[in-house]
């Protein structure tokens, strides 16, 4: 009787939380830097001179779209950047990561250098995100590679090339050039919504041994609806959640 007086209360509170989370895709807000445009698909562009740098939240719906072979064999589709179009359960609503596509146009300066590993998320209630590099995005994935070998390791091997071949690669953008790749994030927690991501040290001049010598900081502003889905789907937005 006592272990069943100790569980009542913890059943109880189980079942009065009836819900599960939702969010809205990520959309820029209105409030941005200067130098900053919003644009209508929901990119923000970033402009200094001739340089621009330009930053477009992705949902798992264009992701999907963009590598439609990769995405369409259910729990077995090799788009490293969603779960394709395998069924997940009701209640699990977050995507398999953050991404975002950065675009880097140079017809300002001799050369330039952006790290994708000085690249962040800052949620405004403190929770914070840094870009993943491949290694640390192919760990993640060798834990389905089963063995090293089969049908498993295969798919191994086809998400990583795709993330070599699509992800922002950290490489000089000489004059003239242009360059663009994803950036790719842990997949936001429920209680986020307005965030800022910046690009630390962006290098725009260096000095004769290759040096940085100018450096330039860009802060992209975004926001998002979260809040929590009911039974028969009805909606709470969070106070905090971005309109």
């Amino acid at each position: 009787m006592r272990r069943l007086g100790a569980a009542l209360p913890l059943f109880l509170l189980t079942l009065g939380c009836g819900y599960s989370y939702y969010s809205e895709p990520l959309q820029p807000l209105g409030s941005q830097a200067p130098h900053l445009e919003v644009q209508d698909d929901g990119g923000v562009h970033f402009t200094q001179g001739r340089l621009e740098v330009r930053v477009r939240p992705m949902t798992e719906d264009e992701l999907n779209r963009r590598f439609q072979s990769a995405s369409v064999q259910g729990v077995h589709s090799t788009n490293p950047y969603t779960y394709g179009n395998a069924e997940r359960p009701e209640q699990e609503s977050e995507d398999r990561f953050t991404v975002f596509l950065l675009s880097v146009k140079n017809y300002e300066y001799p050369k330039v250098l952006i790290d994708p590993m000085k690249i962040a998320l800052f949620a405004d209630n403190g929770r914070e995100y840094w870009s993943l590099d491949i290694l640390q995005l192919t760990n993640y994935y060798r834990a389905y590679a089963q063995g090293y070998r089969g049908n498993e390791y295969g798919r191994f091997r086809e998400r990583q090339d795709l993330l070599n071949r699509t992800m922002f690669p950290k490489e000089m953008i000489f004059s003239g050039q242009e360059l663009e790749g994803f950036l790719v994030f842990r997949s936001l927690h429920s209680d986020v919504s307005d965030l800022t991501l910046t690009i630390h040290g962006a290098v725009t001049r260096f000095d004769y041994r290759d040096e940085p010598v100018e450096k330039v900081d860009i802060s992209y502003r975004f926001g998002r609806e979260v809040g929590r889905l009911y039974p028969g789907g009805r909606r709470q937005p969070s106070t905090a959640s971005a309109s």
